[in-house]
């Protein structure tokens, strides 16, 4: 079995970063009155900007698949050029199209040359998903080396347009046109932007690179049922009618594409069954928490920091807090592509030096799976 190694890291955030006073001039105005849940879920979440693939206008500038290629290309160089690729995985939860798949669009706007694709599906995890099959591909000498991304374009399923219908529909039954939290929460959570990561079965000659030793991922939805979700909608059992058994009038009427989450379902579940999945992970390696120099959790809010902490300490894990590396604040929830921007900062810090221990960990709410990987820094 091959060592595999991420040698390079390179990220795209489109446009100018969105201050939280910008952000319902670009997103618009449901019925045209302001949001009430905007300053709450602002006050919680801890973020301060994020990056829109929308200028100020509300126009689209980057497709999801455009983004993902302009992140690739950037890892590009004359010691690796987009003609020495071998295997493209690329992860995202908001594809531009049903089909053909997200992987499939990028190769093509890469129009570079033959090669394997691989797409991953799901939510946060997706691009930890795609991370793993490249790693595996390399380790398993079926590639020498293997980009892959983790990317979201999903600012425009948070435009106002999105629930015109719904609320115009409540209007005429008489009633408030004030949309679902379910369905505005996540409107004030979201941004977009894409990262991509480099592997080998060689570390850098000079520089920095990170060995990965591992990476695993648990799903709990034999236990828990749905908490975030798209194109469908959720009924009094907890399961899910799809989008193709609406009509297309309730399609709009209804906001059926809309992202919606459960969030009582998610205060319940999010951080037990992560921190339950830690210690799985640190048992199944014989892992010492403490030994972990830099901890990068994928969060989606702070206001589930300091409640991750508690339970890690609750649960004897010593993860040191002085070791927690984010950057929620700076660019925003970014979904599958969170995990690549965190490591793309911190391989760029300077704070790193050869034998620094890395853990990523990255939960989604979908049906709750959590991912991780371990990195040494070579």
């Amino acid at each position: 079995m091959k060592d595999v190694y991420i040698t390079r890291i390179s990220k795209i955030l489109p446009n100018d970063p969105i201050s939280n006073d910008e952000m319902e001039n670009i997103l618009g105005q449901i019925n045209g009155k302001p949001s009430k849940a905007r300053r709450i879920v602002l006050r919680n979440n801890g973020i301060k900007q994020r990056y829109y693939a929308l200028n100020k206008n509300g126009d689209v500038t980057h497709s999801n698949a455009k983004l993902t290629q302009e992140a690739i290309s950037n890892l590009f160089d004359k010691s690796f050029t987009e003609n020495d690729m071998e295997l493209l995985c690329c992860g995202t939860s908001t594809p531009d199209q049903l089909l053909p798949s997200h992987a499939a669009m990028v190769h093509g706007l890469l129009a570079n040359k033959n090669l394997e694709i691989n797409s991953a599906s799901g939510i946060c995890c997706a691009g930890m998903s795609s991370l793993k099959f490249g790693f595996l591909s390399i380790k398993a000498g079926n590639s020498t080396n293997a980009v892959c991304t983790g990317s979201e374009r999903v600012s425009t399923r948070l435009l106002a347009n999105v629930f015109k219908e719904e609320a115009a529909l409540l209007v005429s039954l008489e009633q408030l046109p004030i949309i679902a939290f379910k369905k505005e929460f996540l409107r004030w959570m979201l941004s977009d932007g894409a990262g991509a990561m480099l592997l080998e079965n060689k570390k850098n000659e000079e520089g920095i690179s990170f060995k990965i030793d591992w990476i695993e991922a648990y799903s709990f939805a034999h236990e828990l049922e749905t908490c975030m979700y798209s194109g469908g909608e959720k009924l009094t059992d907890g399961s899910i009618k799809s989008w193709s058994e609406y009509s297309p009038k309730q399609w709009l009427e209804e906001s059926i594409f809309s992202i919606k989450q459960d969030v009582k379902i998610l205060e319940e579940n999010v951080i037990n069954k992560g921190v339950e999945s830690m210690e799985m992970v640190f048992k199944k390696h014989n892992k010492d928490a403490s030994d972990i120099d830099y901890f990068l959790p994928h969060i989606s809010s702070e206001y589930f920091a300091q409640k991750l902490k508690n339970k890690i300490k609750e649960k004897g894990l010593q993860i040191p807090e002085s070791s927690w590396f984010t950057n929620l604040s700076k660019v925003g929830n970014v979904g599958s592509a969170s995990i690549y921007l965190m490591l793309e900062e911190l391989m760029g810090s300077g704070l790193l030096k050869k034998g620094d221990k890395i853990l990523l960990s990255v939960p989604e709410s979908g049906r709750f799976s959590y991912a991780y990987a371990h990195l040494t820094v070579c």
